[in-house]
């Protein structure tokens, strides 16, 4: 038998449809193109976490459109290229237990040895309801029976029967959220939702570009929140992060970084959630600068070598290594960090 190269190869000689999206910060989908490219280590991958890519993997036979789910964790270098080894180890393990036709139910022995893999992982369940709303959207499958209730619950506006409506339906409505009216349904109600409401829906929307209309319905409630509610703070900015390049977004991150001093939880949202709003060396400055004035040496390290390794954010952060405008606050960090690798 022939060695298998790669999991595309993988998929594709056992005839299967597939389709890859990364589920480490927010979930993304991955082109074909890109996961080829990222697995012949001619691409970094594109957002690490925790030094990992973490990968859904959905696949299915034409004859059978109900998609098998993989979920992988596979280390990087630090680089952020992919450990071949690990990969091909991951393969093997799969052809092993499965052999070609990897659509078949699997014996005792073959689910035993699928559990064994040390690459696969379980998600939280918020992001696997998310993944299998966006999923079923792909594929032009229907919501759950859950996606009604959460639609009546935004169109009645009775906002104290939120018992009644499920993450699923949540996650099924955001998921089709180009649909007409979505956006103007959820625009609308946000201000008035409860916070047990509120937080599954900003976990979806951080999956998602925004419209203009609920772009301007978060930002204007991002201005009216406390400062003494870190947590809703928190909440609303994550909301934005697959949005962060629109103008309104853009300036509002311009605006926030000029402000001290941010809280810890919302230096760590930007770094996890919305570090593609990062996108210059003066903001990366300013946010470093934020960072380094919590004086917690353990969580500027966190956070740097999180950030550093985002081959969006790597050049930059060196642009900020070198600059001469840093602050000595900051440069004393940056010499700590590296005295403390050597």
């Amino acid at each position: 038998m022939t060695t298998i190269a790669s999991i595309s190869e993988l998929l594709t000689l056992s005839k299967c449809q597939f389709r890859v999206y990364d589920l480490g910060r927010k979930i993304d989908k991955l082109s074909k193109e890109t996961f080829n490219k990222v697995e012949l280590n001619q691409l970094p991958y594109p957002s690490p976490f925790q030094g990992h890519a973490h990968l859904a993997i959905a696949f299915w036979q034409k004859q059978s459109p109900q998609p098998f789910l993989w979920f992988v964790k596979l280390p990087l270098d630090e680089r952020g290229l992919l450990n071949q080894g690990a990969r091909n180890h991951f393969v093997a393990i799969i052809v092993e237990a499965l052999g070609a036709d990897l659509s078949v139910d699997p014996t005792e022995k073959q689910e035993e040895l699928l559990k064994s893999n040390p690459y696969i992982f379980t998600p939280s369940q918020y992001k696997l309801a998310m993944l299998n709303s966006l999923i079923s959207c792909d594929l032009k499958a229907p919501a759950s029976q859950h996606y009604q209730s959460f639609k009546d619950y935004l169109t009645e506006q009775n906002w104290l029967k939120w018992q009644e409506i499920g993450v699923q339906g949540i996650t099924d409505f955001v998921a089709r959220i180009e649909d007409k009216g979505h956006d103007e349904l959820i625009a609308n109600a946000l201000a008035s939702l409860p916070f047990e409401v509120l937080s599954p829906l900003c976990g979806a929307l951080e999956n998602k570009p925004l419209s203009l209309k609920i772009i301007e319905s978060l930002l204007n409630l991002l201005s009216n929140t406390d400062t003494e509610s870190p947590e809703k703070q928190q909440m609303l900015l994550r909301s934005l992060a697959s949005s962060t390049q629109h103008p309104l977004v853009d300036s509002y991150f311009v605006n926030l970084l000029k402000k001290a001093p941010l809280a810890t939880d919302l230096l760590i949202c930007i770094s996890g959630r919305c570090w593609s709003a990062l996108s210059n060396e003066k903001r990366v400055m300013q946010f470093l600068e934020h960072l380094v004035a919590k004086n917690n040496a353990e969580l500027f390290t966190a956070i740097f070598k999180d950030l550093v390794a985002i081959p969006t954010i790597r050049p930059i952060l060196f642009q900020c290594m070198r600059s001469t405008e840093r602050s000595e606050t900051l440069s004393l960090a940056i010499g700590q960090l590296f005295t403390s690798q050597s």
